[in-house]
């Protein structure tokens, strides 16, 4: 179902954290920045500038490290009702590496750690390598990253985005906007099809035009994967965004709320993921040399995260 759940959240516009995303190419810090004249900009300049930022975003998230705290509600559960992952996500060129970590975000075992570092440093080496599968991986990630692309640049036609007030968040200036489907929208391909059937609301950062929070609500039945599956209306999606870096946003908070079915079975998802300690480690050659510091280290006795 996890397919199912990148698909809705690419179409939601600005997703939640891709599970696999290209490195960098540019610098995400050359973004085009600074202040809205008036909320009346609400055309293609803005919306274009956002979704280039969110673009150089998702591009930038493959060189930085994170911490997850996934909570899964588990519905029809009496005796175990929630269900808690922490984990370390690091980027390793092809996709994200995860090491599993106590409910604390601590190491549950040095030995245990150590044993999934050096994991994590064997695959990194054979992703440096590039050899043919390697290769294929990457022109794999390179396609996602076209169609996901070309979905965003859909979302602009597909939305009649709507002003609708001011507001702050932490000491800065949003403004928020409706988003409603675009009568108008013929969607190319199938996939942008679920545009049709998705309504939400986003709000941006006045200063950097980057995007701080959306959330989305399904207005019909979706069907997905050439019907084998479908979300069924009423499923809700958030997600809030947060500086990390200059020109960098990175979500720290998403929330999933989605019903369905695949194939003839029901399925429930109830998810919420806090992401914290972004930490940039870059592409799989250096993220090799910082991993290769965190064993040295816990040979002569340093600490691990």
């Amino acid at each position: 179902m996890k397919t199912s759940l990148a698909i809705l959240s690419i179409l939601l516009l600005f997703p939640a954290i891709p599970p696999h995303s290209r490195a960098a190419r540019q610098d995400p810090r050359n973004e085009n920045s600074g202040p809205l004249s008036s909320p009346a900009e609400t055309g293609s300049a803005l919306f274009e500038t956002v979704i280039a930022n969110q673009k150089r975003n998702d591009d930038a998230l493959e060189l930085y490290e994170r911490t997850e705290r996934v909570e899964i509600r588990k519905t029809g559960s009496e005796t175990n009702p929630v269900e808690l992952h922490v984990r370390r996500a690091f980027p390793v060129g092809t996709g994200t590496y995860k090491l599993n970590l106590s409910t604390a975000g601590k190491p549950s075992t040095a030995e245990a750690y150590r044993a999934d570092l050096e994991k994590l440093e064997k695959f990194l080496v054979t992703v440096v390598q590039r050899g043919p599968a390697q290769q294929e991986a990457y022109a794999k990630l390179e396609k996602k990253r076209r169609d996901r692309n070309e979905l965003l640049n859909a979302s602009r036609q597909a939305f009649i985005f709507t002003f609708v007030a001011n507001e702050t968040r932490a000491g800065r200036a949003l403004l928020r906007y409706s988003m409603v489907p675009n009568p108008a929208f013929r969607p190319p391909t199938r996939t942008a099809s679920v545009f049709t059937k998705v309504k939400g609301t986003l709000w941006v950062d006045e200063q950097t035009k980057q995007l701080a929070r959306i959330e989305g609500t399904v207005t019909d039945d979706i069907s997905i994967a050439l019907f084998l599956a479908k979300v069924y209306k009423g499923s809700y999606f958030m997600e809030e965004r947060y500086p990390v870096a200059p020109g960098i946003w990175f979500p720290s908070f998403d929330q999933y709320d989605f019903d369905g079915r695949k194939f003839l079975m029901s399925f429930s998802i109830h998810e919420r993921t806090l992401y914290t300690d972004y930490k940039r480690v870059g592409p799989p050659a250096e993220a090799l040399t910082v991993v290769r510091s965190e064993l040295a280290k816990s040979v002569s006795g340093g600490k691990t995260p």
